[in-house]
């Protein structure tokens, strides 16, 4: 596979790993977790979520409660047209790259394409761990970066894993100060394994024209169209098929049989428009099922045609289609994502805002009732609204989470949110002016979790939050805040250790806590897993460690070892 090669890629290909955790901090005074509309009044990072902040070290942060659990992600990164003014800010271990930082990506940066896919590149990979086996990733992107971009994913997701490359139509005019007037933007879809799969999505049968005692129905050809199969290579779906051409109904339709009789008397064999042989899209034990002497029932018929000739029909009934690679409907275009927010009472507030029905039709695709989507380029906040109208229309319980690092992520993102929650008197959509119910919780990114700091007693992490990070970083499965209890210190069961923290967070943590004998004679029962327990010091020996089936991590050197 050919591979992407830009400047600083040697610099950030592992910058995800070296990225700090940093702590996520409740901000009660910005949630929306009011009993009124579902909450439980408790900010909770199991809650849908927003969280400000620079997106990379947020996805990091993220990691000990969401790894491998993310059904959607869905991003709209800066398109780097030149006009968009982003800013590379990411502290990467090299000179080359922080001579970068804080300095806005315009039109006259030749380097503007290396600064993005050194943006994008570990922002990616977080990603791709946060998304589960059978997840899906979607990417809105334009021609600036669609080249780069479809490198990229390719390296991180595999060529393997590619989906397709949807054209959206933004603008049906198209953008006439071009030499040629574009109308589309893309939108990138790659799975994470072979698990994964999409949902086909509900289609219009007002066309259906026939109808029977179980509902309207349409023709659809029962050989297969496929020009490179034929009795040769699938010769157990070729075989003759026998009609009964005086059971003709006001259809025209008729019935049909494996067997040759006096009533079945005309046969017809799967032949294309050239007359070779082709073959049916049923085996004969799923087509003789589907027969029945009986216009209601039966799931095939046969049909005369025009030169009087002959063909087999399956009875369709699907109410359902795969996605197409071209999305032309006029809801999913720029206009439509400025009226949504216009509706809401935030006209003017967002630049080029994402259309609510296209980010509700890649959830659609792309999840089921109970899924978690996630957004790290959060913007106006379409995603959340998304999330909360499907819900509304077909009782799910889908969660999102969105990242977004600019100032407006309270004013407009986590307001844009309240109103669709609370509902908005003046809208014409129904659902939005009664409101969706439900909530979300508000974070802000606190300090980072590093020795020097813990050392010094410095920027202390909550007991929770500490336990959080060390049960990520010691097992790598996710944290249960519910499981904790700090009172006996346990913070977590993995496969193969139950984890204990010893830990009160005050500038003498480390002279005031330690592993004691008593500590070890109230640890809870024992359940035949080894016990992990991080404490600054311990009081007892190694044999009585033996005994208690517990191995010791001193705080706070064992975090450095075991991140390394």
């Amino acid at each position: 596979m050919p591979t992407l090669h830009f400047k600083g890629k040697t610099f950030v290909q592992n910058h995800h790993l070296a990225v700090k955790y940093h702590q996520l901090v409740p901000k009660k005074e910005l949630s929306l977790t009011d009993p009124a509309y579902g909450g439980t009044g408790s900010v909770s990072l199991h809650d849908n979520l927003i969280i400000q902040g620079d997106n990379l070290k947020a996805l990091k942060a993220l990691l000990p409660t969401y790894s491998g659990k993310i059904k959607c992600i869905y991003i709209d990164p800066p398109y780097n047209t030149g006009n968009d003014n982003w800013v590379y800010n990411d502290n990467v271990n090299s000179p080359m790259l922080q001579e970068w930082l804080g300095k806005a990506v315009n039109i006259e940066d030749l380097t503007r394409h290396d600064k993005w896919l050194c943006m994008m590149m570990p922002r990616l990979k977080l990603l791709r761990e946060l998304l589960s086996e059978d997840g899906a990733i979607f990417v809105s992107i334009d021609d600036n970066e669609q080249h780069s971009l479809r490198c990229l994913l390719d390296e991180i997701f595999t060529e393997h894993n590619f989906v397709s490359n949807i054209t959206i139509q933004v603008n049906k005019g198209g953008r006439d100060y071009l030499p040629i007037a574009a109308t589309h933007e893309y939108l990138l879809c790659y799975f994470k394994s072979e698990q994964s799969d999409l949902n086909e999505l509900a289609k219009d049968i007002s066309h259906f024209k026939l109808e029977d005692k179980i509902g309207k129905y349409e023709l659809r050809e029962l050989r297969n169209r496929n020009p490179k199969f034929n009795s040769s290579n699938r010769p157990n779906l070729f075989y003759p098929i026998y009609i009964a051409p005086d059971t003709a109904n006001e259809d025209g339709h008729c019935f049909i049989s494996l067997t040759k009789s006096k009533k079945y008397c005309i046969e017809t064999n799967p032949l294309n428009s050239k007359i070779e042989e082709s073959c049916w899209r049923w085996g004969k034990d799923l087509l003789q099922k589907s027969i029945s002497e009986n216009f209601d029932t039966t799931k095939i018929v046969a049909k005369q045609k025009s030169d009087e000739g002959w063909n087999i029909y399956e009875k369709s009934r699907k109410a359902t289609s795969k996605a197409k690679t071209i999305w032309d409907e006029s809801e999913v275009r720029t206009e439509q994502g400025t009226i949504d927010l216009r509706e809401i009472g935030l006209a003017n507030a967002f630049q080029f805002p994402k259309p609510t029905y296209l980010i509700k039709k890649v959830i659609k695709l792309a999840t089921d009732k109970n899924s978690i989507i996630l957004d790290s380029f959060a913007g106006s906040g379409t995603t959340a609204h998304a999330v909360l109208d499907l819900n509304k229309e077909d009782g799910g319980n889908r969660k999102f989470i969105l990242v977004e690092m600019e100032e407006y992520a309270d004013k407009i993102t986590a307001e844009r949110v309240r109103r669709v929650i609370k509902g908005v008197k003046t809208a014409k959509n129904e659902n939005l002016k009664k409101g969706t119910g439900g909530t979300f919780s508000y974070f802000e990114l606190g300090e980072t979790i590093e020795m020097e700091n813990l050392l010094k007693g410095k920027n202390l992490p909550s007991f929770t939050e500490f336990a959080r990070y060390l049960f990520y970083t010691a097992t790598g499965e996710e944290f249960n805040e519910k499981s904790v209890n700090e009172k006996t210190g346990f913070i977590g069961e993995s496969k193969n250790h139950e984890v204990y923290l010893i830990y009160k967070p005050d500038i003498e943590w480390l002279k005031r806590n330690a592993l004691t004998l008593e500590g070890c004679q109230n640890l809870p029962k024992f359940k035949n897993k080894q016990r992990l327990v991080f404490a600054p010091c311990k009081y007892i020996d190694d044999d009585t460690c033996l005994e208690h089936r517990i191995d010791f991590c001193q705080l706070p050197y064992e975090i450095y070892r075991l991140k390394h």
